[in-house]
């Protein structure tokens, strides 16, 4: 396995790599590293001949006052799972290779990005596109894995892919769990005992709709409204949205369409923001 730091010089080998008849895949990732993110490994190492996992802290998907700073990171020990997993190469850039002096170039995605979380964060997913854009353009993969805990966020670069003209197909992994239900993400690392507690009330309300959806209801607002009472047990959780929409263009649906409706949740566990969904089957 290789670790790359420089910008120039992974585009150079992708580039070298494409030549040879090399496929790649790429994993893109904000590094903390956790069983979720691996999995997005094992979907695609197997189909390339080359698997890049890059870590990267994006500032630009981050406002201001967010947790840019104090972002979990931890690369050696990234580093290390990726090299168990069978990774290629490791893509670690600096900010200021990745943004340089006088960088004044933005892709904006303008329709799916700016309901659910992008009313929430209106300049996340403009940070999102732009740095997955140069990913594209520096590691130039044929396959790139996305993770379903980030539904949005799918979509959206789906539909940059696609209108950007990118050669590139999309996986999209599972979203893994901890034993007790909480959905995988970095985040989860800020939570205390009794935070991760209400923390759990996020799978268990989106279960609950998954339950109401087996017992033949298929009224979104029903649904939704049982889901928020979930939602509004916990001592120190704010909703910030409970929605149900189409998978694939993320519009409202006001009733169950089974396979194409997926039920998503964003709130504040006291100071920590978390995100889960169910794809209502």
């Amino acid at each position: 396995m290789q670790i790359i730091h420089s910008v120039d010089e992974m585009q150079v080998l992708s580039q070298q790599l494409k030549e040879e008849s090399k496929s790649i895949g790429l994993v893109p990732t904000m590094g903390y590293l956790h069983e979720g993110h691996l999995s997005l490994v094992d979907l695609v190492k197997d189909k390339v001949d080359c698997t890049i996992v890059s870590i990267f802290v994006n500032p630009t998907q981050f406002s201001k006052g967010e947790d840019l700073d104090k972002y979990p990171r931890n690369l050696e020990h990234d580093i290390e799972l990726c090299r168990e997993r069978g990774v290629s190469f490791v893509f670690v850039p600096e900010v200021t290779g990745m943004y340089l002096d006088n960088f004044s170039t933005s892709i904006e995605e303008q329709r799916i990005s700016t309901v659910l979380c992008g009313a929430s964060r209106p300049t996340h997913f403009r940070g999102v596109t732009l740095v997955c854009a140069k990913l594209f353009n520096i590691c130039q993969p044929s396959i790139v894995v996305l993770g379903q805990k980030d539904a949005q966020q799918v979509v959206v670069l789906k539909r940059m892919i696609k209108d950007l003209n990118f050669p590139i197909e999309v996986l999209v992994g599972e979203i893994f769990r901890e034993q007790d239900g909480l959905a995988m993400s970095s985040r989860n690392s800020y939570l205390t005992c009794e935070q991760r507690k209400d923390a759990l009330l996020l799978s268990q309300s989106l279960q609950v709709g998954q339950d109401l959806v087996n017992n033949g209801f298929s009224d979104s607002s029903k649904i939704k409204e049982a889901v928020l009472s979930i939602l509004e047990n916990g001592e120190c959780v704010q909703p910030d949205y409970v929605e149900i929409v189409n998978r694939h263009t993320m519009e409202d649906e006001k009733e169950i369409v089974r396979e194409q409706s997926i039920l998503v949740v964003a709130a504040w566990v006291d100071k920590v923001r978390l995100i889960d969904n169910q794809i209502l089957r």
